[in-house]
């Protein structure tokens, strides 16, 4: 039986708030095994420029080459519509039957998981692992009431650098990229770079 983190996103691109957030998934004792999983159809974004589903899973996968914990899972792009997590949670369970699972989320995410798609059955099938950063409203109210609806919620305060993906976009900035991810961008030319 293993417990595994599932960190999930666009990753449009993946910049180093995420490798952050990554580096600290990956030194959580308890957590054996991190799916780094690129979105398919966010079912909650609209976004200025999508880079191409193959761009965004090749930088993942140089991400996931980067961390011993880390696999790259590309469940979400086996079936068809629009990708909820709780969906992908209930595949996962029936493909991993013996395992754990904890969604990561950023702590802005925690103060709108009571808008997603079915959160409340979510929350019978995973844990919680999510990140706090200074300044973000309602996150001790969203906990509460989260955790009195059963959630297995974990805090995370590690500093993680705030970064708009947008403005990201918009200017591509080598210094909040990881290495890896600045030569893929500009070997390829996305975001027009």
């Amino acid at each position: 039986m293993a417990n595994i983190a599932i960190f999930g996103g666009t990753f449009n691109p993946f910049h180093i708030g995420h490798y952050e957030m990554l580096s600290s998934i990956c030194k959580l004792e308890y957590i054996d095994k991190v799916f780094l999983m690129p979105d398919k159809i966010p079912p909650h974004k609209t976004c200025d420029f999508l880079a191409s589903d193959t761009d965004r899973i090749n930088m993942c996968d140089l991400i996931a080459k980067e961390f011993k914990k880390v696999e790259l899972c590309l469940i979400e792009f086996e079936r068809e519509g629009k990708s909820y997590t709780v969906d992908t949670v209930k595949l996962l369970k029936q493909k991993y039957p013996d395992d754990n699972f904890y969604i990561v989320i950023g702590g802005d995410m925690l103060t709108s998981f009571d808008t997603w798609y079915n959160w409340q059955e979510l929350l019978t099938l995973v844990g919680v692992i999510a990140f706090k950063r200074d300044g973000i409203v309602n996150f001790d109210e969203a906990y509460d009431k989260l955790t009195k609806s059963g959630g297995n919620i974990t805090i995370i305060n590690n500093e993680i650098t705030d970064i708009s993906s947008t403005k990201l976009r918009q200017k591509v900035d080598k210094s909040l990229l990881p290495t890896s991810i600045y030569n893929y961008i500009i070997e390829k030319g996305i975001y027009n770079v």
